[in-house]
This record gives C-alpha cells, sequence and structure tokens, in this order.
C-alpha cells in the first residue's frame, strides 16, 4: 500500500451520546487505537468543523469531524545492523522472536540499538516498508514488549496490515500466552486475576489498583510447574492489554515475577542462592488473522536459555531439598 495522505469524514449523528472526541473516534474506526487517535488530535490532523480541538472536546450533533493521515516525514531514526530473529515474515508483516534487552522503540535515554534501528536496517535490504501509524518513532509496531521480556511480536509493514491487526488487539481476538516464573506459589493449581488497574496515583512510573483512572483487566493464569513453595512456572493468558498487567497482576497474588525488582522489590532478584539476571516473563505464542488472506496463523517461540537454566536449577534445588 503506498505511503498517502488519508482523509476521513465523521457526521455525529443525532441521538449520539455526549462523548469525548478520541472516545468517538475509537468507536467508529476501530483500525486506529486511542493513542494513536490522541497523537493525531494534537498535532493538529483531526478537526471539527474545521477547528483544531483538544482529545478531550465532547462531540455534538451535526458536527464533522475530518480525520487525516498525513503522508509520513522521513524517519530520522538509524538504521542498525542489528541482528533480528524472523519467524515469519510476507508483503503484510514480518513476526520476531524478541530477545531479553532490545528495547522495541526509540524513546528517551533508547535512541539507538531498539528493534525498530533493527527494523529499518532489514527494510533497506529491499524487504518493503513499515507502517507509518504509529509515527516516526514507532513505525510498524502494532503493540510492544518491555525491554527484559522475550518472545513473539508482530510488526506490520503497510497502513492496512497495521490497521487489520490493531482492531484485532483492541477487540481481544488475538490469542496470547506467556510464560513466567514467580517468587512463591499460587495456591490454586489455575485462576482467574480480576483488578482493574492504571497509573499508579503516587508513583507514576509504575501501575496498580491505587489508581485514579482504574481500568478492567483481566489475566488467566495455570500452574506448569512447582518449584515447593520457593517458585512456580505459570502460564499466563492475558484477557486484556494493560501496560505492565502480567506483573502487576502477579504481584497482586503475593507471586511477583523472579527478576522485577520494580513490583517485587529486592527479595525476587536472587533466589535459592542463584541470581535473577531479568524479570522471568516470555511471550510464547501469538496467534491472529492475517490482513490479506483472513487466514488464523499462530506463532511461537520455545522458553529463552536463561529462563531454562533458571528453571533446570530450582528443579535441582528442590530434588536435592526433598
Amino acid at each position: 500500500m503506498p505511503h498517502v495522505e488519508t482523509r476521513t469524514e465523521f457526521l455525529v449523528t443525532a441521538g449520539e451520546s455526549p462523548k469525548r472526541l478520541d472516545h468517538f473516534l475509537a468507536n467508529r474506526d476501530p483500525y486506529y487505537s486511542r493513542t494513536a487517535l490522541q497523537r493525531l488530535i494534537e498535532e493538529g490532523h483531526i478537526t471539527v468543523d474545521g477547528q483544531v480541538v483538544k482529545p478531550s472536546h465532547k462531540v455534538r450533533p451535526g458536527e464533522r469531524i475530518m480525520l487525516v493521515v498525513p503522508r509520513p516525514e522521513p524517519l530520522d531514526i538509524q538504521p542498525e545492523p542489528i541482528p533480528l530473529h524472523i519467524l515469519h515474515e510476507d508483503e503484510a508483516l514480518l513476526v520476531v522472536n524478541k530477545p531479553a534487552g532490545l528495547v522495541v522503540h526509540p524513546a528517551p535515554g533508547h535512541w539507538t540499538g531498539t528493534m525498530v534501528n533493527a527494523l529499518l536496517h532489514h527494510m533497506q535490504r529491499g524487504e518493503g516498508h513499515l507502517s507509518s501509524i504509529g509515527g516516526r518513532e514507532r513505525p510498524g509496531l502494532v503493540h510492544r514488549l518491555d525491554k527484559e521480556t522475550t518472545g513473539v511480536l508482530v510488526v506490520a509493514k503497510t497502513d492496512h496490515a497495521h490497521q487489520h491487526l490493531s482492531a484485532q488487539f483492541k477487540t481481544h481476538t488475538i490469542s496470547r500466552l506467556y510464560e513466567a516464573i514467580v517468587w512463591g506459589s499460587p495456591k490454586t493449581g489455575e485462576g482467574r486475576i480480576e483488578l482493574a488497574i492504571g497509573r499508579d496515583s503516587k508513583d507514576r512510573k509504575t501501575f496498580s489498583a491505587r489508581t485514579t483512572r482504574p481500568k478492567e483487566s483481566l489475566t488467566s493464569f495455570k500452574i506448569i510447574e512447582r518449584f515447593g513453595k520457593l517458585s512456580a512456572h505459570v502460564a499466563l493468558t492475558p484477557g486484556t492489554g494493560r501496560t505492565h498487567q502480567l506483573r502487576v497482576h502477579l504481584k497482586a497474588i503475593d507471586c511477583p515475577i523472579l527478576g522485577d525488582q520494580t513490583y517485587g522489590g529486592k527479595k525476587v532478584m536472587e533466589i535459592g542462592g542463584i541470581e535473577i539476571p531479568r524479570v522471568m516473563l516470555h511471550a510464547k505464542v501469538l496467534g491472529f488473522v492475517h490482513p490479506l488472506t483472513e487466514q488464523s496463523m499462530t506463532f511461537s517461540a520455545p522458553l529463552p536459555e536463561d529462563m531454562e537454566t533458571v528453571r533446570r536449577w530450582l528443579t535441582t534445588k528442590i530434588v536435592i531439598s526433598s
């Protein structure tokens, strides 16, 4: 799909309940996330009756809303020859197995050495383009994984693919399965964690139930293996996609992820006599409907070596102790 400016007009009809502009557009056009819409509004690319407004503008019947997705400016993020473990690639998208320690997109403190830098280098080799919807710092990125989290991540090459995949994430039709090694062991073999979370009202760098803007969130878990009462290897299925959701939910049941000092404190940085190198969280499975073929596709990545090493050590520790 060529990267050109697109224009879409919406008419607010009679009977529309008063709602924020970004909420209204997110409901009308599921291809764009609220974050992307807010960015477009703040940059003046979305107008109401020809006027630039804020994302919080309350729409009224009869108003005409113009959504303009501009032709992307040339990226100033530089391509870098960073190796990528590509699980699949075609004309619409690619799927990668992200390693630990790799930041997904440029941001203050990480303007280089990111997955976006690696993707741009990959595209220089004649592999196509990246979608423009994510902006100059996040081309192609439909979703993200934290720096220390490993596993499967899908990247969009075209705006159509980006919109199609974003809609699946928004409606929670994406299949996702994570694995984690946690401190302590859940009381039940499986269960659901339902806890509304948002940005913490006292610590803006973290998320918790102590928030002024709670958002419904759901995580299902199942024990894969217990290491006595010391630890457990668990499978996690997120029913929603809130920031830090899995980490916050596991803390809520007193089983923070090993290596996650932000939510577990210093105690989770060592267990059974060994140091934990990072947050022990892995995005194992990702499934979605392909934007072009409409066929279901599922990709998986094996447990990375550092998590496997910790798992083997805990197994040995329990055998020796018993």
